[in-house]
């Protein structure tokens, strides 16, 4: 099993050097010259030879695979060079912003896996009932409500017209509330639907079959086998995710003014501040390749069938 696992952590860096490979030539692939970028955003008059002299200290003059090589350092030293617009160092910019995220990220996992989890597992074992019917239209609603819409209606409702929650901000659990609720109706309606189709799957193996034949209670065949595989791909949908949140709470961390890294993404774009940019991009490639894996040792965990499948290919 600890081989296994080291190879799965060996691949992860070859994966996130070539999308280091990538995002560098999409930079330089791109009609926006890094140098005047610099100056449009410290608003100064691109001149010729402000712009060799700023080529010059960004390194751009050096062949391409010295600056790859140079770039490729660097990121793994968390040192990602300097914000065009603040001129300081892009890594401090980030480190101070990614709590906010990481905050409003759980607070979005802890209410999908709360809500999602009870009515998928029900929803599959009274298929065609009441539970069902109702989180069928919870998984379509979620599932088909713009995020930005749903964030406002719950501001008008519950902070403008209840006067309940605060309308932005950052600091208290009350501050929390909306913009997770926001985040998570879309993960609620991913989840139940993966929940409830793999609990319909899991109550036609002949594993259920075989233990009521022995007379086990059905809360225990339901609770202790039924749940635990089910609930495998809704796992596999959470390490899916668990990147994309930390990294696309874009549109909420900007309805809710949420001081977070999604909405300084936003900010660089405009800027078209590449350091911020390229940060961003290899953040979200790193979370992706490490929350999969993450993935992968939960899933050897419950089923220890992998974990024998993986020594058996070694």
């Amino acid at each position: 099993m600890g081989t296994y696992i080291l190879k799965r952590i060996m691949t992860i860096i070859p994966i996130f050097l070539l999308a280091a490979f990538l995002t560098f030539g999409m930079i330089h692939l791109s009609p926006v010259d890094p140098a005047e970028a610099y100056l449009a955003a410290r608003h100064i008059q691109p001149t010729d030879e402000l712009l060799a002299q700023k080529r010059q200290e960004l390194g751009l003059n050096q062949p391409l695979l010295v600056q790859y090589v140079n770039s490729v350092i660097q990121i793994f030293q968390l040192d990602f060079g300097e914000s065009y617009v603040t001129n300081k160092p892009v890594w401090e910019e980030v480190s101070s912003r990614i709590p906010a995220t990481i905050q409003l990220t759980l607070g979005s996992l802890i209410i999908a896996i709360l809500v999602s989890i009870p009515l998928g597992f029900l929803a599959g074992i009274k298929k065609n009932r009441g539970i069902d019917h109702f989180s069928r239209f919870l998984s379509f609603f979620g599932a088909s409500i713009p995020s930005f819409w749903f964030g406002y209606l719950l501001i008008f409702f519950f902070s403008v017209k209840l006067d309940l929650f605060p309308v932005e901000g950052i600091g208290t659990w009350e501050h929390l509330v909306l913009p997770s609720i926001t985040l998570a109706l879309p993960l609620i309606a991913l989840y139940i639907r993966l929940l409830r189709a793999s609990v319909l799957e899991n109550l036609q193996e002949p594993y259920v079959l075989f233990a009521r034949t022995r007379g086990i209670h059905e809360k225990n065949i339901m609770g202790k086998h039924v749940l635990r595989m089910a609930v495998s791909p809704m796992i596999t949908g959470l390490g899916m995710n668990l990147g994309k949140l930390m990294t696309g709470t874009i549109i909420v961390e900007e309805v809710f003014s949420w001081p977070g890294f999604g909405r300084y993404f936003i900010e660089a774009i405009f800027n078209r501040d590449i350091p911020v940019i390229q940060c961003y991009v290899l953040l979200a490639a790193g979370l992706f390749l490490i929350s999969n894996l993450i993935v992968d040792l939960i899933h050897m965990y419950i089923d220890p069938r992998i974990s024998r499948k993986g020594r058996q290919f070694q």
